[in-house]
């Protein structure tokens, strides 16, 4: 994947400015696809909820095809998914997606922006979801967005015109996009903006329909389709070697995560968008028909369009560097282009051609990976034109710093320059961390108070390098973010982003801390040292109704990268109490009161987030009975611990290992979520856990999707049941228990409606819809205006034992540390053998 993502990074202009990837080196044939972009000049948006809803097959054939700049405006960064890679969830699970949608764009030629709307978790209805989002600010966001990328046409992925039929979210998505087609262009509507924008108007709005729209494909081809346009994306560019499924494929793939790794596509295959505002083009194939994509377009671009273009017609893809002095005369007449939209946006797309050309290499790499504000860090700077053309280095500036060198050097062909540059960092240069997670947000948005970083991607990066340069006695400014270039043995060659980083910081091992009875507990902090020689004290602030053994403790710590624990004991209150501790580093007369959590896939760029630094404690009157719980792990599964912080010894049972006998040692076995789903060799090892529970065992199997494995394996369970999409979404949806007298509500703890108070993001999801006579539903409960949910908990005696199966979203409640979620699941694991159905009181 790697060596592919090198390939078309090089093939693609993207304006998202992308920190610390593999330095693009475009062949020839890759400049030209450049080339031919930068002499279009229109411009697409597409529009939907969330990662991986964007149609890559689309916004790879506008941005590919028709060269038009294409943007996708993700309103959410996926906070709510599930991650099936790793144990990232809710705003870390965010960053990560919002690194794979960046991923998707370097392959497919997109841009990338996102509105300040927080992924709360699944929403039935778009009611629901503009109050939880607050529809004014989201609006607003959307507004921005087309004020600032001037979108000639926009796509809606989602049928504004179907609220309920669907996720809200994406409903929502449709709405808003709708709405906002109008107001972009009224000045009195979000006037604010208009301080550092100014309106637009696009010329038409599209819905990315389909024969899923209409529910079977023969019901599509009988419908209507004077307003649509049908595009053939499945084209073959011969200048990249590649079709535009197949570079769509591979865009989609790095949504890695959510699972959506897919075999490549060729052959024709048809896209419709049906028109919603603006007026229908003649031409049935061409959503940009009658609007002046040119040079033309703008007062002034004639006479660079003149030259671009001769300079595309007669490519000379063996000498590329040929074409540098028309290049750099329509730059020069760009320069006076009043439209200043145009101007920057086609400055920069010629810039990096220019650069690409003449072959020049530009890089500026820390020696580190990070340093402090007021620290001192030294940058290498590399320089090296790899052509005949006459390039002459003036000077090297960096950005935040008074640091300018001036070499007035001419870049003889392939001779490396090489330059050290030591900078004193600001003392008031700004930590790096996503900068929607600066400040708390609440359930349904991120709270951004700087306009100008609305709808960025990323945050922008402390440190840019200005190379002043002549080319033919013609300046030009290149700059390039400043990264840490380096090499590892058994990774190759790799680049990091540079960051900025607190001297230290501090984190829990455990989020939550369960205290199961009065007895004190020790708790460590530990300390990470981001400088050498830092020396400090840590203090721990808690609620008054806990106890603990000291207010602070000092710490010391000699090198960078090391850490020092320190360990607290923390007493609870006699009764159940919920409370939060957290760590306070004083430290050179600061406090620092963050963790920092690392997040490193080879897919995206290593991400460095800093977050408040903060456990719950949760003192809870909790009984249960065995001891040792054996646990298959399924995807992005954090329950073990969980099960840790009351008692339980968990023992992780690796599935190939399962044969007849090997599970009877355990007091009870739990399925992670989603285990079935991702765990092939499970369907082969089933028998073995009826086999553990008809000798005597509980098995509890939490949640798996419907429609993947459910529907090609009927022995999930002993006894038929059937897995459906039934969710209850709201969090605070009454619950009834419907088996009032059954030990599972009762042994070894009672459970009332009390219990379920304090849940987080839903109730519980994809609950089974049928199940045989054995099963004993045990709960009930529903959203706003649908029937009764009784699958949630289900449970059947088999032999001497119990099979469980629930959907409740315990994998969200016991990382929350919600105590009627704890309470349950260990009457779930404790539950009394030999137990016939009961019926309903």
């Amino acid at each position: 994947m790697r060596y592919l993502l090198a390939i078309f990074a090089g093939t693609f202009l993207s304006l998202n400015i992308t920190y610390a990837q593999k330095p693009v080196q475009p062949s020839t044939s890759e400049i030209y696809h450049s080339l031919e972009k930068l002499n279009f000049l229109g411009t697409a948006l597409y529009i939907a909820a969330h990662p991986d809803d964007e149609n890559t097959r689309l916004i790879s054939y506008l941005s590919n095809h028709t060269k038009a700049r294409t943007g996708y405006l993700s309103l959410t960064r996926g906070d709510g998914g599930q991650n099936l890679i790793g144990p990232e969830l809710r705003e870390l699970l965010g960053v990560l997606r919002t690194q794979e949608l960046l991923a998707a764009r370097r392959v497919d030629g997109g841009e990338q922006f996102f509105s300040r709307a927080n992924d709360f978790g699944y929403s039935k209805h778009p009611d629901e979801t503009l109050e939880i989002w607050d529809k004014e600010a989201v609006l607003g966001d959307v507004v921005w967005t087309i004020r600032n990328f001037r979108p000639d046409v926009i796509i809606n992925r989602f049928d504004h015109r179907s609220p309920g039929t669907t996720h809200g979210h994406h409903t929502s998505s449709a709405m808003l996009s709708f709405e906002a087609f109008d107001l972009a262009n009224d000045k009195s509507a979000y006037s604010e903006q208009l301080k550092l924008t100014q309106t637009w108007q696009p010329k038409r709005l599209f819905f990315n329909t389909s024969w899923w729209f209409y529910g079977s494909q023969e019901k599509f081809d009988k419908a209507d389709k004077s307003k649509m346009v049908n595009l053939d994306i499945g084209t073959y560019y011969p200048v990249l070697g590649k079709s535009n499924n197949e570079i769509a494929a591979l865009a989609s793939s790095q949504h890695l995560c959510q699972g959506f790794g897919r075999l490549s596509q060729r052959g024709s295959e048809n896209e419709y968008v049906e028109l919603l505002k603006g007026t229908m083009p003649n031409n049935s194939n061409d959503i940009f028909e009658g609007i002046d994509t040119s040079w033309s377009r703008i007062t002034g671009g004639k006479a660079v369009g003149e030259i671009l273009y001769a300079v595309e017609k007669n490519f000379d893809f063996t000498n590329p560097s040929k074409h540098l002095p028309q290049l750099l005369e329509a730059y020069e007449l760009l320069q006076k282009v009043e439209d200043n939209y145009w101007r920057e946006l086609k400055s920069q797309e010629l810039k990096i051609i220019i650069l690409n050309i003449s072959g020049l290499y530009l890089e500026a790499s820390a020696e580190t990976s990070f340093t402090n504000p007021g620290g001192k860090i030294k940058i290498n700077v590399e320089a090296v034109n790899r052509s005949s053309s006459d390039i002459t280095l003036n000077t090297i500036s960096i950005s935040s710093t008074n640091k300018t060198i001036q070499p007035s050097i001419a870049l003889k062909n392939n001779e490396k320059q090489n330059f050290e540059i030591d900078i004193d960092v600001p003392s008031a240069t700004n930590y790096t961390s996503p900068y929607w997670l600066n400040e708390k947000g609440s359930l349904g948005m991120y709270k951004v108070d700087d306009q100008s970083l609305i709808g960025k991607p990323e945050t922008p990066r402390a440190f840019l390098v200005k190379f002043e340069l002549e080319f033919n006695e013609k300046s030009i400014t290149i700059e390039k973010p400043v990264i840490h270039h380096y090499a590892k043995p058994d990774k190759g060659e790799i680049f990091q982003p540079f960051e900025i980083l607190p001297e230290a910081t501090a984190s829990f091992s455990d989020k939550v801390l369960i205290f199961a009875d009065g007895e004190p507990k020790k708790v460590p902090v530990t300390i990470k040292a981001h400088a050498d020689n830092i020396k400090g004290e840590l203090l721990l602030n808690h609620s008054k109704v806990w106890g603990i053994d000291a207010e602070s403790k000092s710490f010391e710590i000699a090198k960078k990268g090391d850490q020092q624990t320190l360990v607290f004991t923390l007493t609870p209150p006699a009764t159940e109490d919920e409370s939060y501790i957290s760590p306070i580093i004083k430290l050179n007369g600061k406090e620092v009161t963050k963790e920092l959590a690392i997040i490193a896939y080879d897919h995206i760029p290593t991400q460095s987030v800093l977050l408040p630094s903060e456990a719950k404690v949760v003192r809870l009157n909790i009984k249960k009975s065995g001891e040792h719980i054996g646990y298959i792990v399924g995807a992005g599964d954090e329950v073990p611990e969980s099960l840790r912080q009351i008692g339980y010894i968990v023992h992780t049972i690796d599935p190939n290992t399962i044969a007849k006998g090997t599970l009877d040692k355990y007091d009870a076995v739990v399925v992670g979520i989603r285990a079935y789903n991702v765990l092939d060799q499970l369907k082969f090892k089933q028998r073995y856990l009826f086999d553990y529970v008809e000798n005597g065992g509980n098995l509890v199997v939490q949640y798996n999707t419907a429609g993947r494995w459910g529907d090609q394996f009927e022995n999930l369970a002993p006894y038929p049941i059937t897995l459906s999409r039934d969710r209850v979404t709201d969090e605070n949806s009454a619950v009834e228990i419907l088996a009032k007298k059954h030990a599972l509500i009762n042994y070894p703890n009672k459970i009332n409606k009390d219990d379920f108070n304090g849940w987080v993001q839903e109730r519980g999801l994809y609950f089974p819809s049928k199940w045989s006579k054995e099963f004993t539903p045990i709960l009930s409960m529903s959203d706003k205006g649908e029937s009764a949910k009784k699958g949630s908990l289900l449970i059947a005696p088999y032999g001497k034992g119990n099979y469980i199966y629930t959907g409740l979203s315990f994998f969200r409640e016991l990382p929350a540390g919600v105590p009627g979620a704890y309470k349950l699941f260990a009457n779930m694991l404790s539950v009394e053998k030999n137990i016939q159905p009961t019926k309903l009181n």
